[in-house]
């Protein structure tokens, strides 16, 4: 019987959250894929609060997007992820791929979250 893709990458998700954690020191970017969109949040997961996120669906991006290819869309994300981030003096993060590979639209994100000044 075939496994489906989404309960396999919530077994590759739950393998990866066993590693990766976020405190106030180091908080956890987070990332998700759908169909369409991108999101990505930086979590402080010891006091369980959102500090920052950024997604495709944001009117800064939204705006700026058309025309431009999935990849495109999530290194403008990724960008505006980075911007916020130290805007509020967070420069140090652990990645969390959320169980997506990294390759395409998650590793566009995080290279473009890389050159906008996180380290992770």
């Amino acid at each position: 019987m075939k496994k489906s893709t989404r309960a396999a990458r919530s077994r590759r998700h739950y393998r990866v959250r066993q590693k990766v954690n976020g405190n106030n020191t180091r908080p956890r970017l987070c990332v998700f894929r759908s169909l369409n969109h991108i999101y990505a949040q930086v979590i402080d997961d010891s006091q369980g609060h959102t500090l920052v996120s950024a997604s495709s669906l944001d009117a800064e991006i939204k705006s700026d997007s058309k025309g431009k290819s999935k990849t495109g869309r999530a290194e403008m994300v990724g960008s505006l992820l980075a911007k916020r981030a130290t805007d509020k003096k967070i420069g140090l993060v652990a990645f969390d791929r959320g169980g997506f590979k990294y390759h395409g639209r998650v590793k566009a994100l995080a290279d473009a979250a890389r050159k906008g000044g996180l380290k992770f």
